[in-house]
This record gives C-alpha cells, structure tokens and sequence, in this order.
C-alpha cells in the first residue's frame, strides 16, 4: 500500500509526464495552442521534449513502479510516431494549413498536367 507522500509523488509524476506530452502535441501541430487558439507546429521544440522524456525515462529507470513506467514508455513511443509523421509533412516554419493547402495545390497542378 502506497503512503500518501508516494501517492502523491506518483500523482505528480503522471501530470509531469502528461504535462510533456501535451505541450509535445502542441508542438506537433496536433492540438491548437491554448493561448492563441491557433495549431502551431515547431518541431525542432517537439524534439527536445522528447528527448527530455527519454532522459527523464533513464533517469528514473528502476526507481518508479510499473504504472509509471508504462505511462512513461506509452507516451514516449506515441509522441516519437507522432513526431515522424508530422516530420513527413514538410517544414516546420509553415503552419499545418499551409503545408495542407500546398499539399493541395501540387494536386491539383498535377491534375490540370494530366489533362
């Protein structure tokens, strides 16, 4: 049975790690900025929180619970594949929309090129 100070520290621990994995989201262009209301992409941003998972991950290697630690390693592998496809898309200086609308456009050249 967990004391209330470990329940706590476990408590905190999740919201650390899931505090990460939304700002990473953000990152990624995946949710829209609270403040801005706006999706917004930096993917250079996105990397370094990763990678600050990964460390806190061996940091904090044998000395979580289990839970813990297959919150940690989930949201670590959905961020890194998250990551990947969002690096697939293009830059990361153009807003989501942009690179959809281009996107679009290259299509649609390709279209009027058939005919």
């Amino acid at each position: 049975m967990l004391t209330m100070n470990e329940d706590k520290n476990k408590q905190l621990f999740l919201s650390l790690i899931y505090s990460f994995q939304m700002q990473t989201m953000m990152q990624l262009g995946k949710l829209a900025n609270p403040m801005s209301g706006k999706i917004e992409r930096e993917l250079e941003g996105a990397q370094v929180t990763i990678d600050m998972l990964d460390m806190l991950k061996e940091k904090s290697a044998n000395n979580i619970s289990d839970d813990e630690k297959r919150f940690l390693e989930q949201v670590i592998a959905d961020l890194k594949l998250n990551f990947v496809e969002e690096k697939a898309k293009g830059p990361s200086d153009a807003p989501a929309e942009e690179i959809e609308e281009k996107n679009d456009t290259a299509e649609e050249k390709k279209e009027e090129v058939k005919d």
